[in-house]
């Protein structure tokens, strides 16, 4: 299928920003965190940064988070008509990142038709998510894209590309950014891809063979809210050229020796963690993962707490240290099952695994306009 994942107009602050500064982490890491955000946004101060453009999953319970619903749609607005952006129009953002391990992970920016992505089970859309995705989890993201004006991606895309045909043949135009990621985040270069060279790219991409063209790598949910919101819109009797249609997002190759698989680990809180460490011994890897979230569901509506997702061992473990808390960690997937299962089985349960540690995760730099 052709004209999948396409050149966007991107924008980017106007070049002098801080970059260091503006960039800002995957909304949700760090969701038992509040300290790292506090200290992101003491860092930031005033300075235009995409941190006022997003709300960590960190406040999602906080007694404030209407309010800063309404800071993040109204920071939005201030920055357009403020003289905060330049627009790359028609591009596609080539993207070299060091991550804190030393490694370069590559990528490519830009839009994704929702009209190939469907993220119901049993999809047989060029475009399919990984994981399970929970319906409960939309409402408030779907609420948040009508109400804003800009997207920013921390979605991620898998092609399997084992012969390197799409990012292998880049040739980086202008650079656009080249600057340090907050706190050990790493680096992040950014290159311009437009006219022919991107047409070359497209080519590339749209002549990747097999029914499953891109599978969801990172952003599940995020992705499905954007499927939703412009459903929503169509059946409004929005134009097909809609800003909605698309999603931006990163392009990468599973194949990738820098794309890493890791387990995301669940933290019990609050509850009685001698029997919930008892309750799991004995079973198998397999196990774990499938019965993840329905295990550590019915534990804690028995015995009380609640439980979180946490990405990273040595989190997930002082966590599991404290009273009353518990951490169940779970194993690495294989990434090169990834394909085949999403094909013959389906998804995977929901948070069966992570693409990278925590501070590897998408930072959000570019942003696009939705309406």
């Amino acid at each position: 299928m052709k004209d999948i994942f396409t050149p966007a107009d991107i924008l980017l602050p106007r070049a002098g920003a801080d970059m260091t500064r503006w960039a800002a982490l995957a909304c949700d890491q760090f969701s038992a965190r509040l300290d790292y955000w506090e200290g992101m946004s003491e860092y930031v101060g005033q300075a235009p940064s995409a941190l006022r453009l997003m709300l960590p999953e960190a406040y999602l319970h906080a007694a404030d988070v209407q309010a800063r619903k309404t800071a993040m749609c109204q920071a939005m607005d201030d920055y357009l008509v403020g003289d905060v952006f330049r627009e790359i129009p028609d591009s596609y953002v080539y993207v070299e990142r060091t991550l804190p391990n030393g490694k370069i992970r590559r990528g490519l920016v830009g839009k994704l038709d929702l009209e190939a992505y469907d993220w119901t089970p049993g999809s047989a859309s060029p475009v399919r998510s990984t994981e399970a995705t929970v319906p409960e989890r939309l409402p408030t993201r779907v609420e948040l894209r009508r109400r804003t004006a800009l997207e920013m991606p921390h979605i991620v895309l898998f092609m399997d590309d084992p012969a390197d045909g799409v990012l292998g043949a880049m040739e980086p135009g202008e650079a656009l950014y080249d600057f340090d990621l907050y706190a050990g985040g790493g680096h992040i270069r950014g290159y311009r891809l437009t006219g022919p060279a991107a047409e070359r790219v497209k080519a590339a991409i749209d002549a990747l063979p097999g029914e499953l063209v891109f599978a969801m790598g990172d952003g599940n949910h995020s992705l499905a809210a954007a499927k939703n919101r412009w459903e929503e819109l169509k059946a409004a009797g929005a134009p097909m050229d809609h800003p909605a249609r698309y999603a931006l997002a990163e392009l990468e190759n599973l194949r990738d020796e820098a794309v890493e698989f890791y387990p995301i680990h669940r933290v019990a809180f609050d509850t009685d963690e001698g029997g919930f460490v008892k309750e799991l011994t004995g079973a198998d890897t397999g196990e774990l993962v499938a019965k993840a979230d329905e295990l550590a569901r019915a534990y804690v509506a028995e015995h009380g707490g609640r439980i979180d997702y946490i990405h990273g061992d040595a989190e997930a473990r002082s966590m599991g240290s404290r009273p009353d808390c518990c951490a169940w960690l779970l194993p690495a997937l294989d990434k090169g099952e990834l394909f085949p299962h999403i094909l013959q089985h389906g998804n995977y349960p929901q948070k069966s695994f992570s693409v990278g540690e925590t501070l590897d995760k998408r930072w959000y730099v570019e942003c696009r306009r939705i309406r």
